[in-house]
Protein backbone atom coordinates (compact mmCIF):
# COMPACT_ATOMS: atom_id res chain seq x y z
CA UNK A 1 0.00 0.00 0.00
CA UNK A 2 1.36 3.67 -1.00
CA UNK A 3 2.63 5.53 1.92
CA UNK A 4 0.34 8.59 2.32
CA UNK A 5 2.62 11.06 2.68
CA UNK A 6 0.40 14.10 3.50
CA UNK A 7 -0.60 11.71 6.23
CA UNK A 8 3.10 11.79 7.47
CA UNK A 9 3.36 15.28 6.89
CA UNK A 10 0.29 16.46 9.06
CA UNK A 11 1.83 14.27 11.85
CA UNK A 12 4.91 15.51 11.63
CA UNK A 13 3.19 18.92 11.86
CA UNK A 14 1.60 17.68 14.76
CA UNK A 15 4.60 16.77 16.51
CA UNK A 16 6.01 20.26 15.49
CA UNK A 17 3.31 21.81 17.04
CA UNK A 18 3.69 19.35 20.49
CA UNK A 19 7.65 20.31 20.89
CA UNK A 20 6.79 24.01 20.54
CA UNK A 21 4.48 24.33 22.78
CA UNK A 22 6.52 22.85 25.35
CA UNK A 23 9.14 25.68 24.70
CA UNK A 24 6.88 28.58 23.77
CA UNK A 25 6.84 30.08 27.56
CA UNK A 26 10.32 29.70 28.38
CA UNK A 27 12.30 33.14 29.54
CA UNK A 28 16.05 33.07 28.83
CA UNK A 29 16.91 31.44 31.71
CA UNK A 30 14.28 28.47 30.70
CA UNK A 31 16.31 27.64 27.29
CA UNK A 32 19.60 27.14 29.39
CA UNK A 33 18.05 24.49 31.53
CA UNK A 34 20.06 20.84 30.78
CA UNK A 35 18.51 18.06 29.51
CA UNK A 36 19.21 14.66 29.74
CA UNK A 37 21.81 14.53 26.81
CA UNK A 38 25.43 15.37 28.38
CA UNK A 39 26.15 19.05 28.54
CA UNK A 40 22.80 20.24 26.10
CA UNK A 41 20.55 22.72 26.98
CA UNK A 42 16.60 22.97 25.99
CA UNK A 43 18.32 25.51 23.31
CA UNK A 44 21.09 23.05 21.72
CA UNK A 45 18.06 20.47 21.43
CA UNK A 46 16.07 23.03 19.23
CA UNK A 47 18.81 24.24 17.29
CA UNK A 48 19.86 20.40 16.55
CA UNK A 49 16.32 19.87 15.14
CA UNK A 50 16.75 23.02 13.04
CA UNK A 51 19.93 22.25 11.86
CA UNK A 52 19.21 18.38 10.45
CA UNK A 53 15.66 20.38 8.86
CA UNK A 54 17.89 22.19 6.74
CA UNK A 55 20.23 19.16 5.91
CA UNK A 56 17.17 16.99 5.22
CA UNK A 57 16.01 19.90 2.78
CA UNK A 58 19.58 20.03 1.25
CA UNK A 59 19.27 16.40 0.73
CA UNK A 60 16.35 16.83 -1.12
CA UNK A 61 16.92 19.60 -3.22
CA UNK A 62 20.88 19.27 -3.64
CA UNK A 63 22.00 15.70 -2.91
CA UNK A 64 25.46 16.11 -4.52
CA UNK A 65 25.90 19.06 -2.23
CA UNK A 66 24.97 17.39 1.15
CA UNK A 67 27.17 14.53 0.22
CA UNK A 68 30.15 16.71 -0.62
CA UNK A 69 29.52 19.11 2.02
CA UNK A 70 27.53 17.73 4.91
CA UNK A 71 28.10 13.81 4.80
CA UNK A 72 31.52 14.30 4.08
CA UNK A 73 32.08 16.53 7.13
CA UNK A 74 30.30 14.30 9.38
CA UNK A 75 32.47 10.93 8.00
CA UNK A 76 35.96 12.56 8.60
CA UNK A 77 34.63 14.22 11.99
CA UNK A 78 34.59 18.05 11.07
CA UNK A 79 30.74 18.25 11.77
CA UNK A 80 29.62 17.14 15.25
CA UNK A 81 25.96 17.35 17.02
CA UNK A 82 28.27 18.88 20.20
CA UNK A 83 29.76 21.19 17.63
CA UNK A 84 26.85 22.57 15.75
CA UNK A 85 25.16 23.01 19.83
CA UNK A 86 27.82 24.36 20.86
CA UNK A 87 27.79 26.93 17.97
CA UNK A 88 24.61 28.12 18.21
CA UNK A 89 24.74 28.12 22.03
CA UNK A 90 24.85 31.90 22.51
CA UNK A 91 21.55 32.64 20.13
CA UNK A 92 18.59 33.82 22.42
CA UNK A 93 15.49 31.32 22.71
CA UNK A 94 13.17 33.11 20.40
CA UNK A 95 15.99 32.81 17.93
CA UNK A 96 15.77 29.71 17.65
CA UNK A 97 12.93 28.69 17.74
CA UNK A 98 11.95 31.02 14.75
CA UNK A 99 14.91 29.38 12.89
CA UNK A 100 12.84 25.72 13.66
CA UNK A 101 9.85 27.26 12.66
CA UNK A 102 11.39 28.18 9.27
CA UNK A 103 13.11 25.05 8.84
CA UNK A 104 10.70 23.15 9.92
CA UNK A 105 8.00 24.90 7.15
CA UNK A 106 10.21 25.00 4.22
CA UNK A 107 10.86 20.93 4.82
CA UNK A 108 6.91 20.10 5.07
CA UNK A 109 6.99 22.20 1.85
CA UNK A 110 9.76 20.61 0.21
CA UNK A 111 8.76 17.17 0.80
CA UNK A 112 5.06 17.73 -0.11
CA UNK A 113 6.39 18.29 -3.69
CA UNK A 114 9.10 15.09 -3.44
CA UNK A 115 8.49 11.60 -5.78
CA UNK A 116 8.04 9.08 -3.17
CA UNK A 117 10.19 7.08 -4.83
CA UNK A 118 13.42 9.23 -4.75
CA UNK A 119 16.22 8.16 -2.49
CA UNK A 120 17.79 10.51 -0.47
CA UNK A 121 21.08 10.44 0.70
CA UNK A 122 21.83 11.07 4.94
CA UNK A 123 24.16 10.52 7.87
CA UNK A 124 23.96 6.56 7.53
CA UNK A 125 21.68 4.64 4.82
CA UNK A 126 19.91 6.59 1.85
CA UNK A 127 16.23 7.02 2.44
CA UNK A 128 12.99 7.00 0.54
CA UNK A 129 11.23 10.44 0.73
CA UNK A 130 8.72 8.82 3.10
CA UNK A 131 11.33 7.31 5.60
CA UNK A 132 12.92 10.76 5.61
CA UNK A 133 9.68 12.43 6.74
CA UNK A 134 8.87 9.41 9.59
CA UNK A 135 12.87 9.98 10.42
CA UNK A 136 11.64 13.84 11.23
CA UNK A 137 9.33 12.27 12.90
CA UNK A 138 11.26 9.97 15.24
CA UNK A 139 13.43 12.88 16.01
CA UNK A 140 11.46 15.63 16.50
CA UNK A 141 9.54 13.10 19.27
CA UNK A 142 12.67 12.25 20.80
CA UNK A 143 14.34 15.39 21.38
CA UNK A 144 10.69 16.41 22.60
CA UNK A 145 11.41 13.94 24.80
CA UNK A 146 14.78 15.38 26.25
CA UNK A 147 13.11 19.16 26.52
CA UNK A 148 9.96 17.15 29.05
CA UNK A 149 12.59 15.76 30.60
CA UNK A 150 14.89 18.48 31.35
CA UNK A 151 11.53 20.78 32.29
CA UNK A 152 9.92 17.32 34.46
CA UNK A 153 6.84 17.27 32.83
CA UNK A 154 5.06 14.44 31.28
CA UNK A 155 4.07 14.25 27.72
CA UNK A 156 0.75 12.66 26.67
CA UNK A 157 1.57 10.07 24.21
CA UNK A 158 -0.06 10.05 20.84
CA UNK A 159 -0.88 7.34 18.17
CA UNK A 160 2.10 9.16 16.37
CA UNK A 161 4.66 6.50 18.20
CA UNK A 162 3.58 4.63 15.37
CA UNK A 163 6.17 5.83 12.89
CA UNK A 164 8.60 5.92 15.24
CA UNK A 165 7.91 2.18 16.23
CA UNK A 166 8.24 1.47 12.30
CA UNK A 167 11.26 2.85 11.91
CA UNK A 168 13.28 1.37 15.06
CA UNK A 169 11.73 -2.05 12.90
CA UNK A 170 12.75 -1.63 9.50
CA UNK A 171 16.16 -0.35 11.06
CA UNK A 172 16.63 -3.87 12.96
CA UNK A 173 19.60 -4.88 10.51
CA UNK A 174 21.10 -1.62 10.64
CA UNK A 175 21.25 -2.05 14.68
CA UNK A 176 23.43 -4.56 14.43
CA UNK A 177 25.34 -3.53 11.69
CA UNK A 178 26.22 -0.35 12.83
CA UNK A 179 28.12 -2.29 16.10
CA UNK A 180 29.65 -4.28 13.23
CA UNK A 181 27.21 -7.36 14.66
CA UNK A 182 26.07 -10.44 12.09
CA UNK A 183 22.63 -9.74 10.74
CA UNK A 184 20.43 -12.21 12.24
CA UNK A 185 18.42 -13.95 9.23
CA UNK A 186 15.46 -14.82 11.35
CA UNK A 187 12.78 -12.46 11.71
CA UNK A 188 11.54 -10.49 14.59
CA UNK A 189 7.48 -10.19 15.18
CA UNK A 190 6.84 -7.11 17.29
CA UNK A 191 3.55 -6.63 18.44
CA UNK A 192 3.08 -3.27 19.97
CA UNK A 193 -0.15 -1.44 21.76
CA UNK A 194 -0.52 2.09 20.89
CA UNK A 195 -1.83 4.81 23.11
CA UNK A 196 -5.86 4.66 21.91
CA UNK A 197 -5.15 0.20 22.59
CA UNK A 198 -4.84 -0.35 18.94
CA UNK A 199 -2.46 -3.22 18.34
CA UNK A 200 0.31 -2.69 16.00
CA UNK A 201 2.52 -5.16 14.46
CA UNK A 202 5.23 -6.10 12.27
CA UNK A 203 7.15 -8.84 10.96
CA UNK A 204 5.70 -13.02 9.93
CA UNK A 205 3.16 -14.06 12.58
CA UNK A 206 4.59 -17.19 13.00
CA UNK A 207 8.16 -15.78 13.90
CA UNK A 208 9.24 -17.78 16.81
CA UNK A 209 11.29 -14.38 17.89
CA UNK A 210 8.84 -12.09 19.41
CA UNK A 211 8.88 -8.57 20.87
CA UNK A 212 6.06 -6.98 23.01
CA UNK A 213 4.98 -4.19 24.86
CA UNK A 214 3.95 -0.66 25.03
CA UNK A 215 4.73 1.54 22.19
CA UNK A 216 5.59 4.35 24.30
CA UNK A 217 8.56 1.58 26.03
CA UNK A 218 9.47 0.43 23.06
CA UNK A 219 10.15 4.03 21.32
CA UNK A 220 11.43 5.42 24.19
CA UNK A 221 13.94 2.36 24.25
CA UNK A 222 14.67 2.42 20.27
CA UNK A 223 15.48 6.14 21.08
CA UNK A 224 17.69 5.29 23.43
CA UNK A 225 15.85 7.53 26.04
CA UNK A 226 14.88 4.56 28.67
CA UNK A 227 17.54 1.80 29.88
CA UNK A 228 15.27 -1.43 29.21
CA UNK A 229 15.29 -2.30 32.69
CA UNK A 230 13.28 0.89 32.90
CA UNK A 231 10.50 -0.63 30.16
CA UNK A 232 8.19 -2.96 30.30
CA UNK A 233 9.28 -4.25 26.83
CA UNK A 234 9.59 -8.15 26.75
CA UNK A 235 11.16 -10.51 24.22
CA UNK A 236 11.19 -14.25 23.55
CA UNK A 237 13.58 -16.11 21.38
CA UNK A 238 17.85 -15.00 21.14
CA UNK A 239 17.25 -12.87 18.06
CA UNK A 240 14.73 -10.51 19.75
CA UNK A 241 16.06 -10.48 23.12
CA UNK A 242 19.86 -9.46 21.52
CA UNK A 243 18.10 -6.88 19.68
CA UNK A 244 16.28 -5.30 22.62
CA UNK A 245 20.17 -4.98 23.88
CA UNK A 246 20.75 -2.49 20.84
CA UNK A 247 17.69 -1.38 18.97
CA UNK A 248 17.91 2.22 17.56
CA UNK A 249 15.79 4.06 15.44
CA UNK A 250 17.96 6.96 14.13
CA UNK A 251 21.61 6.69 12.23
CA UNK A 252 24.41 7.40 13.38
CA UNK A 253 26.69 5.70 16.65
CA UNK A 254 24.65 4.46 19.17
CA UNK A 255 26.25 6.02 22.24
CA UNK A 256 26.43 4.59 25.24
CA UNK A 257 22.87 4.53 26.13
CA UNK A 258 20.44 5.79 29.11
CA UNK A 259 21.20 4.27 32.95
CA UNK A 260 18.42 2.61 34.49
CA UNK A 261 16.54 5.30 36.73
CA UNK A 262 18.26 6.21 39.69
CA UNK A 263 21.85 5.62 38.18
CA UNK A 264 23.97 8.42 36.97
CA UNK A 265 25.85 7.74 33.57
CA UNK A 266 26.11 8.27 29.93
CA UNK A 267 23.22 9.41 27.96
CA UNK A 268 23.12 8.96 24.32
CA UNK A 269 24.48 11.19 21.17
CA UNK A 270 21.49 13.07 20.28
CA UNK A 271 19.36 10.94 16.94
CA UNK A 272 19.91 12.63 13.73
Amino acid sequence: MPVDMSELLGDLAAETADLSDLVAGLDAEGWLTPTPAPGWTIGDQVSHLAFFDDAAVTAALEPERFTTELAARFLDGTLTTDGIAAEHRDEPGARLLAWFGRSRSRLIEVFGQLDQAVRLPWFGPPMSAPSAVTARIMETWAHGQDIADGLGVARVPTNRLRHVAHLAVRALPYSFMVRGLPVPAEPVRVELTLPDGELASWGPAAAENLVTGHALGFCLLAARRRHRADTAVTAAGPVAASWLEIVQAFAGPPGEGRQPAGVTGQNPAPAR
